[in-house]
Order: C-alpha cells, then sequence, then structure tokens
C-alpha cells in the first residue's frame, strides 16, 4: 500500500509540472488557489466573489467637502468547471521509472488536458475584450510602403495604457507563431538588446518589447464575422445609463458573439479626468439577439448621475456628456469585413483576467487518491484497480472558473 500510494504522490507532483510548464496563457493570468476548500474539497457550483475597484470623481475649486457615497460592487467568478484526463495501465506498467512513465503517458495526457483549458480560456478572454489594435486582414509587421508595420503593437500598448493598466513587468502578449515570425522579421532593424535580437535570430521570436513579455501560443483565437457589418441603431436604441444593450436588430443581425463594433459620435474618455481619447469606443458582443437588443461591453455610462459619474467611460469628441438620444439612429462600424475570419492575439496584464482552482473532495472509499497544489494550480489523482482485466485505472481532474476582471486592460492584436 505504502509502494503504490508513493507511485500515485510521484504521478501528481509531475502531472502539476508539466501543466504548469504548459500552461501558456493561464500561467500569465491571476491565478487563485482557494484554499478554504482545503480540507473537504470544493462543490460543483461554488462561487467566488472578488471586488471591483472603488471609483471617485475629483472635487474642483471649492474647500467645501462634496462627499460621495461608496459604490462597491463584485464580480462572481463560478468554480465549476472539472476537466480531465482518464488513463488505464497494466501492473508492468505502472512498476515503471517515473520518467518513463511520464514520458510515455503522464505528459501527453496532461499536454491534451492543459491545452484544451488553455486554449478555452484565452477564447473567453480574447472575446470579451473590446479593445481592439491593428488593421483587419494585414499580419503585424508585414511590409507595406518599403517598411515593416509594426504599430500595432505600440497601438494595443497604448489602449492598455490608456485603460490603466500598471506599467509593470505584468504585461504579456499570446500571439501565434506565424504573426510572431512576421513581427521578429520586422524588428530586425530596430534597435533592441543584443540578447533578444540573438533571440529571435534563433529561434523565430521576441521576448520583450512594447513594454510586454511574448509569448507564442497557437491557441489563440479567431474571430469571425457575419455578412452584416454595417448599419445604424435603432430610432429607439434601448442605450441606459449603465446599461449594457444596444438595438441594432434592424439593420445588423444576430452579430457573432465577439464582434467588436464602434458607434458614431461615442468617444471613450479617460477614466479619471474623462477627458475624451482621440478614438471611438469600441465595444464587444457578448450576447447576441435576432429580435432585440444585443448585449456589449463594456457597459455605457454616461455619467448623467451621481451613481454613474465615477464610471463614466463615454463622451463626445469635445469630452461633453452623451444624452440617450445621442444612441438612437447612429452609424455602426464593425472591425472587420462581412464574411471574413481574423486571427485575433491578445496583448494584456495579468490581472486583466483570473483563473481560479480549488480542491476536489478526496472520496471516502478511495485508498488511492491524491490532491496536490502548485503556484495556484490543484490537481486531483485517482486510482482504481480492476481486477476482472488486471488493469488500474487512473483519472486527473482539475476545479477551475475562469472570469474577465478587467477587460480595459487588455488589447486584441488583429491580423
Amino acid at each position: 500500500m505504502s509502494n503504490t500510494n508513493t507511485v500515485i504522490d510521484m504521478v501528481a507532483k509531475e502531472a502539476l509540472r508539466i501543466a504548469h510548464e504548459k500552461a501558456t496563457f493561464i500561467g500569465t493570468v491571476n491565478r487563485s488557489y482557494d484554499d478554504s476548500y482545503a480540507k473537504s474539497g470544493a462543490k460543483i457550483g461554488s462561487t467566488l466573489r472578488v471586488r471591483d475597484p472603488n471609483q471617485y470623481i475629483r472635487r474642483q475649486g471649492s474647500r467645501v467637502m462634496d462627499v460621495q457615497d461608496q459604490n462597491s460592487t463584485t464580480q462572481t467568478i463560478t468554480v465549476a468547471t472539472q476537466d480531465g484526463v482518464d488513463m488505464r495501465f497494466n501492473s508492468a506498467e505502472l512498476a515503471l521509472e517515473i520518467d518513463e512513465l511520464s514520458r510515455r503517458y503522464i505528459e501527453p495526457a496532461m499536454s491534451v488536458l492543459v491545452s484544451g483549458i488553455d486554449g478555452d480560456c484565452i477564447t473567453t478572454a480574447t472575446k470579451a475584450t473590446y479593445n481592439v489594435a491593428g488593421t483587419p486582414g494585414t499580419v503585424v509587421g508585414a511590409v507595406a510602403s518599403g517598411f515593416s508595420d509594426t504599430s500595432a503593437l505600440g497601438n494595443a500598448r497604448a489602449k492598455l495604457n490608456q485603460g490603466l493598466a500598471p506599467k509593470d513587468r505584468n504585461r504579456f502578449v499570446q500571439m501565434d507563431s506565424i504573426t510572431m515570425a512576421s513581427v521578429a522579421n520586422g524588428i530586425k532593424g530596430l534597435f533592441h538588446p543584443k540578447s533578444e535580437v540573438e533571440k529571435a535570430w534563433r529561434e523565430g521570436f521576441i521576448g520583450e518589447t512594447a513594454l510586454a513579455t511574448f509569448y507564442e501560443n497557437e491557441r489563440t483565437y479567431t474571430q469571425s464575422y457575419i455578412a452584416d457589418v454595417t448599419g445604424t441603431t435603432d430610432a429607439a436604441s434601448l442605450v441606459t445609463d449603465g446599461g449594457s444593450t444596444v438595438d441594432m436588430h434592424t439593420t445588423v443581425v444576430s452579430p457573432n458573439v465577439g464582434s467588436v463594433f464602434t458607434i458614431a459620435g461615442v468617444y471613450a474618455c479617460h477614466p479619471e479626468t474623462k477627458q475624451a481619447y482621440g478614438h471611438l469606443q469600441q465595444f464587444t458582443i457578448t450576447v447576441t439577439s435576432a429580435g432585440g437588443g444585443c448585449t456589449v461591453s463594456p457597459a455605457i455610462y454616461l455619467g448623467l448621475s451621481d451613481s454613474t459619474a465615477a464610471k463614466q467611460n463615454v463622451c463626445s469628441s469635445t469630452g461633453a456628456k452623451l444624452a440617450l438620444t445621442d444612441f438612437n439612429s447612429k452609424a455602426l462600424t464593425f472591425s472587420g469585413s462581412a464574411s471574413t475570419s481574423y486571427r485575433n492575439n491578445l496583448m494584456y496584464h495579468s490581472d486583466a483576467f483570473a483563473f481560479v482552482t480549488a480542491d476536489l473532495p478526496l472520496m471516502d472509499d478511495a485508498h488511492k487518491c491524491v490532491r496536490m497544489q502548485k503556484d495556484g494550480l490543484s490537481l486531483r489523482v485517482w486510482q482504481a484497480s480492476d481486477i476482472r482485466n488486471d488493469e488500474l485505472l487512473m483519472r486527473i481532474d482539475i476545479l477551475y472558473g475562469f472570469q474577465t476582471l478587467r477587460p480595459a486592460w487588455a488589447c486584441r492584436i488583429t491580423n
């Protein structure tokens, strides 16, 4: 029994090591392990609440206090997705050295598990990100007018800055290898540290630029646009101050979730000063509708009341507050051509997204069942015997949740 338990412990440790190495995207976002379930294990459907930062407005030109009510809000992360990978061994196979066991069984199994989770999370994150930089249909770094255009990287960086993402060492880019090769080629004539130039030459990718660390990831999301990509909002757009609905169904029918668009005359503004930026606010479709208003992100805050003033995120081109009627019968422009798909790479700060795991329960009748945690990842390994076939069955499970917390701290880089 003790020898068997030792093997299970070794399998769990090796599985965690491989998962940690291969978690290209989830390894760079906020990872939280909920130790409140460490003894009993989490039940499916457990939720965690994360507080949003409070926002305020400035008192100007007066020493008389203008006290603001606290308007604390939270977001809920549901830890309810249980994924796993299942294997079977005979007695001889399980007796292999851990290195051989890992190479033949654990590594390919964990690669499939982590790749699937990583892909699902980056897809969810990209669809929820409303900022887009780059030119749809043009690969970043492609040669145009005699020079390689990598300006999309700087524009994505600017989007994060305008959203007030911290300028620290926690910004990252997930980029497919074709785009990475184009970017690496595009920067070869620019000034870079010798180590970065050598890396781009030897390995075909860059390590850091535009204040971000770059990773190659073939699982980056591809956004598809429908045949209707231009139109107007309805005469009654259904927009409210603080709401997330825009009615466009008479002109743009059922746009795909993740489609990004702008509304004529609706400009983005600085989160604190409320001064207008020089570009229209971008929105992404989160819930599509063929017969009514689509749900969009970000929610539209006009700042018309005390409860929305601090959260104001749109304005006119001059910085003036918009009225609800300013959204009626306005031109819509989608970031993409009709019936076309675009690879969307992603630049983000680690705190833009959260990946949360919790302990799965250890079953009372399972003598060969262990769970381990490392750097925010919790895995359970469970083994049982099949006496009829002289086999050992093994399952590796993870219980997790993923949530977009601060989409303003992320930006797609379209191709």
